[in-house]
């Protein structure tokens, strides 16, 4: 996985910004955004509750990290540079994540 937090700070405003550009890249995908239920146990029938849930707007950012080839697609398609998605990340999710704690 790509290191998460990086030397980039970003706002919750910005990190949550980042992560719904994240949600409709993926969902722009059909195959994206499949692989992306499907590891998460959503459907599309839950989906739309579900991005409403807290955490989940993390979650996008971590599965988008954890495939650099998708990072680096989102990256291109968007203009964000790949590290910040990362420290978008660490503002969602907290900077425990980063480090592997729970």
């Amino acid at each position: 996985m790509q290191r998460l937090g990086g030397n980039s700070r970003v706002s919750r405003e910005e990190a949550e910004s980042i992560a719904i550009a994240a949600l409709g890249f993926m969902a722009a995908d059909p195959e994206r955004l499949e692989r992306f239920l499907a590891m998460t146990g959503l459907g599309p029938e839950n989906l739309r509750a579900a991005a409403g849930e807290p955490g989940f707007l993390g979650q996008i950012l971590a599965h988008i990290a954890q495939d650099e080839s998708l990072l680096l697609a989102f990256a291109a398609n968007t203009g964000e540079r790949p590290e910040r998605v990362g420290a978008a990340f660490t503002a969602l999710s907290g900077p425990h994540h980063d480090r592997g704690e729970a």
